[in-house]
């Protein structure tokens, strides 16, 4: 079971920047994709970002240009870089592991623009 801790959430203004973090418990070379994902309260969980073993990223339409997706091999953390923060950037993003036995969530972190 892979487990994965996210951190770098908190309180922005709108306009500034933040890297969240997802650390997990091992090897993201076994881990088929890495993703970050971002759910607004009473809505559907949206797909942000995703980061594949081989390194291939892919971004959902709406955040191209702002975010950006990267992994440090050696920490074992993927990296969400959010620029440009806007109020409705205000929800809680999670990372998930997709390693083929399964797929796993971490807490979650919370992101409060204000504008």
């Amino acid at each position: 079971q892979v487990q994965l801790v996210e951190s770098g959430g908190g309180l922005v203004q709108a306009g500034g920047s933040l890297r969240l973090s997802c650390a997990a418990s091992e090897s993201i070379f076994s881990i088929r994709a890495i993703s970050w994902y971002r759910q607004a309260p009473g809505k559907q969980r949206e797909l942000v970002a995703f980061i594949t073993s081989g390194g291939v990223t892919n971004f959902a339409d709406s955040w191209k240009g702002r975010f950006t997706i990267s992994r440090d091999i050696a920490k074992n953390t993927v990296y969400l870089q959010m620029n440009s923060l806007k109020p409705e950037d205000t929800v809680v993003y999670s990372c998930n592991a997709n390693t083929g036995r399964g797929q796993y969530w971490g807490q979650g972190t919370q992101v409060t623009v204000s504008s």
